[in-house]
């Protein structure tokens, strides 16, 4: 299984079968309507059934870890809490999973960038995310 199935799996209970890809757009190029639209397209697309409270599933998860892990902002955390190997290689192989086009070798922006698109991802198939969280989707 991917990173990405691996990732979506522990926390959903299920693999989509393909990561939501990032838009092209840039948000400042939006107009209201075209982000009321996107909108509308993002909650029809998510799967029937019960959504899965995301915080609910990692705050259980580090309440038995060994660590403090810190999902919510860090992709490195959020892999460690899920048993997964957060190495740089793993890393840079879920970013070519997830298309990343930035450049690998910076791997601060890398990290940013796989964090935010894993939230994404988790929202888009049925995932409910916390407040705090919802400004990356």
């Amino acid at each position: 299984m991917s990173i990405f199935g691996s990732i979506m799996s522990k926390v959903l209970g299920r693999t989509p079968p393909s990561p939501v890809t990032p838009t092209q757009a840039k948000p400042s190029a939006q107009t209201s309507a075209t982000a009321s639209s996107q909108a509308a397209t993002a909650s029809a697309s998510v799967p029937p059934g019960p959504q899965v409270d995301v915080a609910a599933v990692l705050d259980d998860l580090k309440k038995k870890a060994a660590q403090d892990l810190d999902w919510r902002h860090s992709i490195v955390d959020l892999m460690k809490l899920l048993s997964l190997d957060s190495s740089l290689g793993s890393r840079k192989e879920l970013a070519k999973e997830l298309h990343y086009e930035g450049d690998m070798s910076d791997s601060a922006s890398m990290n940013i960038w796989l964090h935010k698109q894993i939230m994404k991802n988790l929202a888009a198939n049925g995932g409910k995310l916390p407040d705090d969280l919802k400004h990356l989707i």
